[in-house]
């Protein structure tokens, strides 16, 4: 009987199906059982061609070569993780491999991942689906008992292959276009350019606001009472006349106020819905002043190494009806300090409540909602920021079993001259759910004095307080993830409202990676908590076609990628109207030339000193490299030469950033001795020859156990 290869989306997720599964023999780039051999990528290892890929000519940029239309898009792995690559592609190959099973992020992303790993290499060997929402061992022994024919999953990689050939299309064409019409480096992307609108746009609503001058008049009872004036409504309280104010407050000094009307209210609020990635990044944002992508990274690793929280990048706020025995599992596991005095009150009245709030399979869509694992939790393991968020996600989980928070409203109208007035009061009934969280300005009570209709109270003073209106506040990361959620709320099309509705600008996953990217391409810039579009950015959105900026755009291209994924559009209709797009685009692009006049920074005296670099490329040998946050690079890029060493090249074998001293010590003398490595798959020290690879830009090679001395 032939073995099943189980291809994982990381080493960390490898280990821990292996060990699920008893695999304990530790092979280069895999671990092998009896009945399984458990192998990796390591995130992305292919990734589309290149332009140049397809013709030297689009080496260079110029206008007059777009658009770039390939008939197909081809792939090219990653260089500097193609090593693992060709393990993956020989184990696929072997003989005794009968079938594949995916076990990449259950997810679009994941989907792809694996994918393009297996069209790459030419694999035509049958395959099945892992699908699984947390990494507990319970969870992928439950998950091996019902793989799923991969076939199932078809139209989720058809809608994910053209999400990201279209966002390869745009982007390069409208790059290249308006980079070459502008002679300035203008990256533009198909959801990052209608998110930057959504900030500019704020940043001209607040510069072309005019504040207006308001009075509000209060009428002050007895006791320190007091009711505020309105016109037609209770909440149209704002007096823009002067004179008007004056002869209000006039009027009604010492006068009586008869009350009449009086109206209660008992309300309810229910108890928020659970978190899906978007919510957990705004909460995270608003309560520590965490980016997105930094509650993203510790929701990641709650899931993946402490196995504390189920799958983080969902888009559900539900679970499924299959899982009520779960969630009463998990409750009676995570009833430990500090979480038991809130589970207590819960378990003491029996069966939890369960309610369309909480379960609901019509919303369950790949993932359901963000809940705590059965995992009894190590809280003195987890750092801080990941006690913040795990503390987030608990706490949630537990207030959807509490009851509503009810609250009784008191709405006084008093007539005073012929004048209206409102006070209104708020008594708490019983907090519910909102006990288990700090009381707001929202939660203080106001108590009301006993009064019925026909009741009098004297008007002792009169207050008028000065006001003006004020502007819309900037964006920050937290109401700027709502902006891009609900991005239907920009668009008159009701239809496109819809599908905004359920999708929004980006998904969950990579909405935190747009404004990153935003922020390093100098269009928007962090101001305290604010983010605040800069010249650049402002400068570019004035060129940029409507098409392209728009909700309705994207409320399009997210309705046709749903369709693909429901099976109910083909891929080629999609990536056809994509290329027309795409050729408007270009033609667009020439018509922006001159509008607006970028800005050239000048190179400063200490960058211009750099360019000496750490040492001649050992490949073109006319550049020099240099370094960049991210990897050592070789000056003469602009001709295309494409050495290059990724800081984080040899992260796998224990050095988690190249230093320079390293770099400019290899360049000098060709390789390094004696190097000093960690084997990923056994932990073992080692040393190695540590080489130039014009491909990859460095190379492990000779690598030997350093034998350990013989005590005598």
């Amino acid at each position: 009987m032939g073995k099943k290869l189980v291809l994982a989306e990381k080493p960390s997720v490898a280990r821990d199906i292996a060990k699920v599964l008893k695999c304990t023999s530790r092979k280069d780039g895999y671990i092998e059982g009896a009945e399984y051999v458990i192998t990796w990528a390591v995130g992305h290892l292919i990734t589309l061609a290149e332009p140049d890929d397809y013709d030297e000519k689009y080496k260079k940029w110029r206008y007059n070569l777009l658009p770039i239309i390939p008939e197909e898009i081809q792939l090219k792995p990653y260089p500097n993780t193609e090593k693992q690559l060709k393990i993956i592609e020989r184990l696929l190959n072997r003989n005794d491999v009968e079938s594949i099973i995916c076990a990449t992020d259950s997810g679009r992303e994941g989907e792809l991942i694996f994918r393009y790993i297996y069209n790459y290499v030419g694999c035509s060997k049958p395959f099945s689906r892992l699908w699984i929402s947390s990494m507990t061992d319970v969870a992928i022994n439950e998950g091996f008992s019902k793989l799923k024919d991969g076939s199932e999953y078809d139209n989720l990689y058809y809608s994910a292959k053209c999400r990201s050939e279209a966002d390869w299309l745009v982007g390069i064409n409208a790059t290249r276009a308006y980079t070459t019409s502008n002679d300035v480096l203008l990256s533009i992307g198909r959801v990052q350019t209608p998110t930057l609108a959504l900030i500019v746009n704020r940043k001209d609503e607040i510069d072309n606001f005019v504040p207006k001058d308001y009075i509000e008049v209060y009428a002050v009872f007895v006791d320190d009472f007091r009711a505020i004036w309105f016109n037609e409504k209770p909440s149209d309280t704002k007096i823009f006349d002067k004179k008007k104010a004056d002869e209000i407050a006039e009027k009604i000094v010492d006068k009586d106020g008869v009350v009449e009307k009086v109206t209660k209210k008992l309300k309810k609020m229910p108890p928020p819905l659970l978190y899906d990635l978007t919510e957990l990044q705004r909460d995270g944002n608003k309560k520590y002043g965490y980016t997105a992508k930094k509650v993203l990274s510790l929701a990641q690793n709650l899931y993946e190494k402490r196995k504390l929280i189920t799958y983080p990048r969902t888009d559900s706020r539900y679970l499924s009806d299959d899982m009520k025995k779960k969630v009463k599992s998990t409750m009676r596991k995570i009833n430990v300090p500090p979480y038991n005095k809130a589970i207590e009150p819960l378990l003491k009245k029996g069966e939890l409540k369960f309610n369309k709030r909480i379960i609901n399979n019509s919303k369950v869509t790949d993932h359901h909602a963000i809940i705590p694992t059965d995992v009894v939790p190590r809280i003195n393991n987890l750092t801080k920021d990941e006690l913040n968020i795990y503390n987030l996600v608990v706490k949630r989980f537990i207030s959807v079993f509490y009851d509503y928070y009810k609250y009784e409203t008191t709405e006084i109208i008093f007539d005073i001259e012929g004048e209206k007035f409102v006070s209104s009061g708020k008594v708490i009934v019983d907090k519910g759910w909102k006990a288990l969280y700090t009381a707001t300005k929202d939660d203080k009570e106001q108590i009301m004095p006993k009064l019925k209709k026909g009741d009098t109270k004297k008007v002792v003073d009169v207050e008028k307080l000065n006001k003006q209106t004020t502007p819309p506040k900037p964006y920050t990361e937290s109401s700027l993830l709502s902006a891009m959620e609900n991005a239907g709320r920009f668009t008159e099309d009701e239809a496109l409202k819809d599908q905004l509705k359920e999708s929004g600008f980006g998904t969950p996953a990579t909405r935190a990676g747009i404004i990153e990217r935003l922020i390093q391409v100098e269009y928007i810039k962090r101001k305290g908590k604010t983010l605040i579009p800069t010249k650049k950015g402002c400068q570019l959105i004035k060129i940029i076609p409507e098409e392209l900026k728009s909700p309705e755009t994207t409320g399009k291209w997210e309705k046709g990628l749903t369709s693909i994924n429901k099976g109910k559009m083909e891929s080629y209709r999609f990536m056809e109207s994509i290329k027309r797009f795409v050729v408007y685009l270009v033609n667009s692009a020439s018509k922006s030339k001159g509008k607006v006049a970028f800005e050239r920074k000048p190179i400063p005296e200490d960058k211009k000193k750099k360019v000496k670099g750490l040492g001649t490329c050992p490949v073109c040998e006319k550049g020099k490299i240099l370094e960049n946050s991210k990897a050592f690079y070789c000056s003469d890029w602009r001709n295309n030469c494409k050495y290059k060493i990724w800081k984080n090249t040899l992260e796998r074998y224990g050095t988690k950033t190249i230093e320079k001293e390293i770099v400019q010590q290899l360049l000098e003398k060709g390789k390094i001795e004696d190097y000093k490595v960690t084997l990923p798959q056994t932990g073992e020290k080692c040393i190695a020859t540590l080489v130039v690879n014009n491909n990859t830009g460095i190379e492990l090679k000779n690598i030997k156990r350093i034998e350990k001395e013989s005590k005598e």
